[in-house]
């Protein structure tokens, strides 16, 4: 999957707070992400990650 910092993931879990839209801020091996809805930074590994994605925006 071709994912870049600045997009929008939707995914098909939702995160404790009840959202499940993240912010990309780093991309690569692992993947740092911001919950929109709570502000919450975390990093997850990619082969997790692309399990989990539903749908993803792109900022053009």
């Amino acid at each position: 999957m071709d994912i870049k910092p600045k997009d929008i993931l939707i995914m098909k879990k939702f995160h404790p707070c009840g959202g499940n839209e993240m912010f990309v801020i780093r991309s690569g091996m692992d993947f740092k992400l911001r919950c929109i809805k709570c502000g919450h930074e975390f990093m997850v590994p990619r082969n997790k990650i692309e399990k989990r994605i539903k749908k993803v925006i792109r900022e053009e």
